[in-house]
């Protein structure tokens, strides 16, 4: 139980990847804050299936771009589970769109949820653990924040910017010994990702860029999401770590 008297909270945690990471958590024995703006039926379904084997748990409803949201569902993280030590910065969105055909509206939601969330939670959580000068901040990037990824010029800046912010708070928060670190998955199975996997030819295509030949799974993000987390990674801070089967060796752009 590496994670044993330990509160999390992850955001976009209702489905794909965030529920992965917070069930795994709550495996390795943290009580759980699950946020999410949809999926709601799967985070509350999560928080019992957790409360059911002796834990705590509670699915907090928040749009993570909104200051005086991310505000509340921190203080209710600390109100009924008592602290915050791990926060996952997971929830994001994208689209796919041409450069040229791109609207601002798409840019301003995009960078709204997947950096200016990332950076209101981790303040907001931040605070918190400089009380108890412990905490835990894991930052969900993704291979493009280096690897470039056509048709999507939003989510590669949100990205992109994510690895500086995640390394400037690194060296800030240092003194609290608060650690900061980003997780860049590649091609995982999840649900938003579904018309891809759908497609045949589009699934042997991405293969054909994976080393190590299989889609991700989103128990192996959650593996590494654990490993930050916990003691284990108590001298790793301000790093990235790739979670993608070798796809970003190769380079280029998808």
């Amino acid at each position: 139980m590496r994670l044993q008297n330990r509160v999390a909270l992850v955001t976009g945690a209702g489905s794909g990847i965030g529920f992965a990471i917070a069930k795994a958590f709550a495996d390795e024995g943290a009580d759980v804050a699950i946020n999410y703006l949809g999926y709601e039926d799967e985070a509350r379904t999560l928080a019992q299936a957790i409360k059911a084997k002796g834990q705590k748990a509670i699915a907090v409803r928040a749009d993570v771009s909104q200051s005086a949201d991310v505000q509340q569902m921190v203080q209710t993280v600390v109100q009924q589970l008592g602290r915050l030590d791990i926060l996952v910065n997971n929830a994001g969105i994208e689209h796919d769109t041409a450069f040229l055909d791109l609207p601002e509206e798409q840019w301003d939601k995009v960078l709204g949820v997947n950096l200016k969330g990332c950076f209101l939670c981790s303040q907001a959580a931040a605070r918190e653990m400089v009380k108890q000068k412990r905490g835990r901040i894991i930052n969900m990037s993704s291979i493009h924040e280096d690897v470039v990824f056509i048709c999507h010029a939003d989510y590669a800046a949100s990205k992109g910017g994510m690895r500086m912010f995640t390394r400037t708070i690194a060296q800030e928060l240092a003194p609290y010994n608060i650690t900061v670190n980003d997780i860049c998955p590649g091609a995982i199975e999840t649900p938003i990702n579904k018309t891809t996997l759908e497609s045949g030819g589009l699934v042997q295509e991405l293969l054909e860029e994976i080393p190590l030949n299989r889609l991700g799974q989103t128990a192996d993000v959650a593996a590494m999401a654990v490993f930050l987390a916990s003691d284990d990674a108590s001298y790793v801070t301000g790093a990235s770590f790739r979670v993608d089967g070798g796809m970003s060796i190769k380079g280029g752009s998808l």
